[in-house]
C-alpha cells in the first residue's frame, strides 16, 4: 500500500448500473467484488483504463491476458496494496480504501486510516507468484504467524487451526519442514494454507503456478480446484487455460488495461474478439 495521508479526494461519481453487463448480475445477492470504472496510473503510465467487473459470492473468476495487461495490478488494487487513481472497488458492497463524507456541502471520498484498511483487507486472502514464506520458520509456524500476531489468537488454538489448514492442502505430514526442505509446489501450498488460516471470504491468486516447475503445477491447481468445490469465492490470474476451462464460472480477458472480452468458460473455445483469439493461439 503506498504511503498516503488521510486526505479528502474528490472523484467523479460512478454509476454502478453502468458497469459491464454480465449474466451473474441477475442474482439478487450482493457481489463479492465489484469494480466500477477502475483506473490506475503510475505517473504517466496508465495501467488500468476503466475496468468494470462483477464477481458473485461462491464463484470463480479467471483473468487471462498477456504480460503487462494490468491483471496483477487489478488484484493488488482489490487487496489495497495499491491505491486507485479513479473509479470504485466494492467488496461485499463496501467501498474499499475510501469512505464518502460531506465536505463544505460536497460529497468527497476520504482515505481510510490503516486500521480501517486492515479491517477491509481481513476479508481477503492473497497468494502471490513467489511464496514469500519466512525461511526461518517451519510450515506450521508460517501458517500460525498471522492468526497469532494479527488476530491475537492463542498459540494452542492457532496451532490447531494451522494443522487443519495444512492438512486441507495435503501437507499434514510436512508440519515441521522448513521452506528449504519443501518443493516449490509444497511451498505454494503452505502459502495457500497461510492465507486460508485467516478465514477470508475471498481468495485472490496472482499467477500462483508461474514460478513452479511444470511437474509441480498440478498439485497447486488441485488445491485450488478443491477450494472452488467448497464454494470459495476466487479471482485467479493465470495462464493455465485448462484450469480456466474446467473451474471458472466467469472468464475475463484483459489486454492493454481494458477488459476485451468476458463471459462463461465457453468463450475460451469460442472467442469473439480478435485479440483474445490471437492470445489463445499463442498459449494453447
Amino acid at each position: 500500500m503506498s504511503d498516503q495521508t488521510a486526505t479528502d479526494t474528490a472523484f467523479p461519481k460512478q454509476d454502478a448500473s453502468s458497469s459491464q453487463p454480465d449474466e451473474l448480475h441477475a442474482h439478487a445477492a450482493t457481489p463479492a467484488v465489484e469494480a466500477i470504472g477502475v483506473h490506475k496510473a503510475f505517473g504517466r503510465l496508465h495501467v488500468l483504463k476503466g475496468i468494470d467487473m462483477t464477481v458473485m459470492p461462491g464463484t470463480v473468476t479467471v483473468i487471462l491476458g498477456p504480460s503487462g495487461s494490468g491483471k496483477s495490478t487489478f488484484l493488488r488494487l482489490i487487496n489495497q496494496l495499491e491505491t486507485l487513481t479513479g473509479g470504485e472497488i466494492r467488496v461485499d458492497g463496501e467501498m474499499i480504501g475510501f469512505k464518502k463524507v460531506e465536505h463544505h456541502g460536497q460529497e468527497v471520498l476520504q482515505t481510510l486510516n490503516d486500521k480501517e484498511i486492515a479491517a477491509q483487507r481481513s476479508k481477503l486472502g492473497m497468494v502471490f507468484q513467489r511464496f514469500n514464506l519466512f525461511p526461518h520458520m517451519t510450515a506450521l509456524e508460517n501458517v500460525m504467524e498471522a492468526p497469532v500476531h494479527v488476530k491475537h489468537m492463542g498459540k494452542s488454538e492457532a496451532r490447531e487451526l494451522a494443522v487443519a489448514e495444512l492438512q486441507r492442502v495435503g501437507l499434514g505430514q510436512r508440519l515441521d519442514y522448513y521452506p528449504s526442505q519443501l518443493s516449490g509446489g509444497q511451498q505454494q501450498r503452505v502459502a495457500i494454507a497461510r492465507a486460508l488460516a485467516m478465514k477470508p471470504e475471498i481468495m485472490l491468486f496472482d499467477e500462483p503456478t508461474s514460478a513452479l516447475d511444470p511437474e509441480l503445477v498440478g498439485e497447486v491447481l488441485n488445491v485450488m480446484r478443491q477450494l472452488a468445490k467448497e464454494g470459495m469465492t476466487m479471482i485467479v490470474v493465470t495462464h493455465e487455460i485448462g484450469f480456466a476451462r474446467e473451474v471458472a464460472d466467469q472468464v475475463v480477458f484483459m489486454d492493454g488495461g481494458v477488459v476485451v472480452e468476458h463471459g462463461g468458460p465457453d468463450i475460451i473455445d469460442h472467442p469473439s474478439e480478435p485479440r483474445f483469439k490471437d492470445f489463445l493461439q499463442h498459449v494453447l
